[in-house]
């Protein structure tokens, strides 16, 4: 699987500890093995809350492997930014999706099926079926 592009998967939040936990979350829950690129962007770029496009052009420009990146972000203000970022062109690689998923089911569902070679709308779906999943 080294020589195959991999879809990417990104993290926003509106905090930096939660989006790299989450990150090492899905890489510890992903079964083991070559993972997907997985890359967070939480905060601002001083370390405050809040959402950054620098942070999150530069987390999918590091997930981004030829394959396509799925965002999985976590509330309003991170939502809009991607979306934002999403109607500009040229903002976001191309093949850039956010995930209505949410964050930590969303993120190992995506990361599985990104690892597993799964294509990007692929992707996107696990991630986004990730609301079904029952606790109880």
């Amino acid at each position: 699987m080294a020589d195959r592009a991999l879809v990417g998967v990104v993290l926003v939040s509106h905090s930096r500890e939660v989006a790299e936990s989450v990150a090492r979350l899905a890489v510890a829950l992903a079964g083991g093995g070559e993972t997907a690129p997985v890359t967070a962007a939480g905060g601002t770029p001083d370390g405050d809350l809040g959402t950054s496009s620098e942070l999150i052009a530069d987390a999918v420009r590091r997930a981004d492997r030829g394959a396509g990146v799925v965002v999985v972000a976590d509330l309003g203000s991170a939502v809009l930014t991607v979306r934002a970022m999403l109607a500009e062109d040229g903002e976001l690689p191309r093949d850039t999706r956010l995930a209505d998923a949410p964050v930590v089911e969303g993120a190992v569902a995506a990361l599985v099926g990104a690892s597993a070679g799964a294509d990007l709308a692929s992707v996107v779906a696990a991630a986004e079926d990730a609301y079904r999943f029952r606790k109880l």
